[in-house]
C-alpha cells in the first residue's frame, strides 16, 4: 500500500479522458493531505473501486461514455449519504451547477478552472462546505425552501439528466446516431429520448426541437 494514504484524504476521480486525470492526479498528489486512490472511467467501475477502497471524495465528470455523471452523483448520494462529490464539466456553472447540487454534489467546478481550484474545492467540501458560485448557493438555496410553484418560463429543469445530456448534443449539432455512439446507446433509445423531450418542452416537430436546442447551445456557450 502507498503510505501516503494512510494519512491522506484518498481522491477518486471518475473522467474517460486520460490525459486530463493524468494532469489532475498529479496536481492533487502534490498537496500534503490529499492523494488519489483511483482513477475511473466508467460509472460501473467506479461502483465497485468505491466499494473495494472507500474513497474519502468523489471527482465525477458530467460526461462519461457509457452513463451520465450526475445519475452517478445521485446514486452516491443514495447509496454512500456521507461521501461527497465534486462535479467537473467543461461548460459554465449556469448549465449544470444547480442541477449537480440537486443531484446531491456538494461541489462543482468548470474544466477550464480545475487546475488553479481543484485542491481548494477538494479541501472545502471536505470540510463540510458547498463549492460553487455564491449566485448558484442562493439559487439552489432557494429552490430548497420554495413552495414549489411551478413557474411558466420556458425551462430545462423538467428533462431528466440523460434528456439534458441528448437535448445539449442535438445543439451541439450531432446527429441520432452520433449521439448514440457518443452515449453508448441504440438509436432507438435516442429516438425515445427526442420525443420525450419534444413533448416535455412543447415542440411539434424536430426541426423546431433542433433550433430551440441550437440557440440554447449558443447562448450558454458565450
Amino acid at each position: 500500500m502507498n503510505p501516503q494514504l494512510k494519512n491522506s484524504f484518498k481522491i477518486m476521480i471518475v473522467d474517460d479522458h486520460p490525459i486530463f486525470c493524468l494532469g489532475m492526479a498529479e496536481l492533487i498528489n502534490k498537496a500534503s493531505d490529499l492523494v488519489v486512490s483511483d482513477i475511473e472511467d466508467t460509472a460501473e467501475k467506479a461502483w465497485s473501486a468505491i466499494k473495494k477502497n472507500k474513497p474519502d471524495l468523489v471527482i465525477v465528470d458530467i460526461s462519461l461514455k457509457e452513463s451520465n455523471g450526475l445519475d452517478l452523483v445521485e446514486d452516491i448520494k443514495r447509496e454512500y449519504p456521507d461521501l461527497p462529490a465534486l462535479v467537473l464539466s467543461m461548460y459554465d456553472e449556469a448549465l449544470y451547477a444547480e442541477r449537480a447540487l440537486i443531484s446531491g454534489a456538494r461541489g462543482y467546478i468548470m474544466k477550464q478552472k480545475a487546475i488553479g481550484q481543484v485542491v481548494k474545492a477538494i479541501r472545502q467540501v471536505l470540510s463540510g462546505e458547498i463549492y460553487a458560485s455564491q449566485q448558484i448557493k442562493n439559487k439552489v438555496f432557494e429552490r430548497l425552501v420554495s413552495s414549489g410553484s411551478v413557474s411558466e418560463k420556458f425551462s430545462l429543469e423538467i428533462l431528466t439528466n440523460r434528456e439534458l445530456e441528448v437535448f445539449r448534443l442535438i445543439g451541439d449539432g450531432l446527429e441520432s446516431r452520433e449521439i448514440a455512439v457518443r452515449l453508448n446507446l441504440s438509436i432507438k433509445t435516442i429516438g425515445t429520448h427526442r420525443e420525450n423531450i419534444k413533448e416535455k418542452l412543447n415542440l411539434k416537430h424536430y426541426t423546431e426541437l433542433v433550433k430551440v436546442a441550437v440557440h440554447w447551445s449558443q447562448k450558454i456557450k458565450k
